[in-house]
């Protein structure tokens, strides 16, 4: 009989295991399911701290308006009412480099640079603000964007940036990745030739990496979020929809334009 290893979960007749635990007796009503997913994902309890800057940044991704995660999730319910995971994939088949995979993307972009600074224990402002500037511009020179820079509707500053950092140093987390993103906030305009605000889902990636969860994991977590925000919004469209204005909107404002012949 071939054996199929795992470390999360088994179960038999009476009991279900889980990291090692029984479900029933010793997790169930005793832990959040933040720390749950955290567990899972590390194979590691998170620490208190660690668990704070986590559920924080949940709770910062969950939801953002009428985004267009959220539009595709409410146009699909409205095509298929019977089929709400359908919705719910819909909406989250949609994260990508504009929205919620902005918070892998930046959380890569950082890991990789610092991965070429060696130990940046004992950086103090000034050294980070020369690393940022040094990223800045070699990515400019490559044509490439630096992911997390700049947002859609807050063109100024966005709200949830300055509490994740604020949380994560008071639990002493704030780490080389969001000191880098901070830095890389402070000096963009330099070299960009106007000051973009950091985003929250890049702020988001940051803190995520500095508690060292896996970088190739972090869009789940954006996802794992967003799937809240979307369930919410699928309650809402049930009561209060509005995925026939949409639809109707578009549809009857449709004009014909000849197609342009590409050669």
């Amino acid at each position: 009989m071939t054996d199929y290893p795992t470390g999360l979960g088994t179960s038999d007749r009476d009991t279900i295991s889980l990291l090692g635990h029984d479900l029933a007796g010793d997790l169930l009503g005793t832990v959040t399911f933040g720390e749950l997913a955290f567990w899972m994902a590390t194979q590691q309890r998170p620490a208190p701290g660690q668990l704070r800057v986590f559920e924080a940044v949940l709770v910062s991704l969950a939801d953002h308006g009428f985004t267009p995660t959220a539009i595709a999730a409410r146009l699909t319910y409205y095509s298929a009412p019977d089929s709400l995971q359908g919705a719910i994939a819909a909406g989250l088949l949609g994260g990508g480099s504009r929205f919620l995979g902005v918070t892998e993307d930046t959380g890569l972009f950082l890991h990789t640079a610092l991965a070429d600074l060696g130990d940046t224990s004992s950086f103090t402002d000034e050294q980070w603000d020369a690393a940022a500037l040094t990223l800045l511009a070699q990515t400019k020179q490559a044509g490439r964007r630096v992911p997390g820079l700049g947002h859609p509707v807050h063109k100024l500053r966005d709200p949830r940036t300055d509490v994740i950092i604020r949380i994560a140093d008071e639990q002493g987390l704030r780490g080389a990745h969001l000191r880098l993103f901070e830095a890389i906030g402070r000096t963009n305009g330099q070299v960009l030739g106007k000051d973009l605000p950091l985003n929250g889902a890049g702020v988001a990636g940051a803190a995520l990496a500095d508690l060292g969860l896996p970088i190739e994991l972090l869009r789940g977590f954006a996802l794992l979020a967003r799937t809240a925000g979307l369930i919410g919004h699928l309650a809402e469209e049930r009561i209060n929809p509005i995925a026939p204005a949409i639809y109707a909107e578009v549809d009857r404002n449709a004009v014909y334009v000849p197609a342009t012949p590409t050669n």
